[in-house]
């Protein structure tokens, strides 16, 4: 059931993120095949200044209060881009 409500939160905050905040390049939200609960994000951000408004955006702290007892667990990773290749 928290499945099934979390994909439309998630989604509303990815898509928000992308074309809202000019500093969101990348927002992919996948889920996981042999656990359908588990879901990974992978963002980029034009720099470390772009992450941190994205915390502080309307749409984030809408995601964030709606979809709080949903989420059991939580890890990130700060990753840097080397490079980025993408079928046209």
């Amino acid at each position: 059931e928290a499945v099934e409500k979390f994909i439309p939160l998630i989604m509303a905050n990815a898509n928000a993120s992308v074309h809202a905040e000019k500093g969101c390049m990348q927002f992919d939200v996948t889920q996981q095949l042999d656990d359908p609960t588990k879901f990974s994000l992978y963002e980029i951000y034009a720099d470390q200044a772009a992450l941190e408004l994205h915390g502080k955006t309307p749409h984030y702290a809408d995601f964030a209060a709606k979809a709080k007892d949903m989420i059991v667990g939580r890890s990130a990773k700060r990753l840097t881009r080397l490079a980025g290749f993408h079928k046209h």
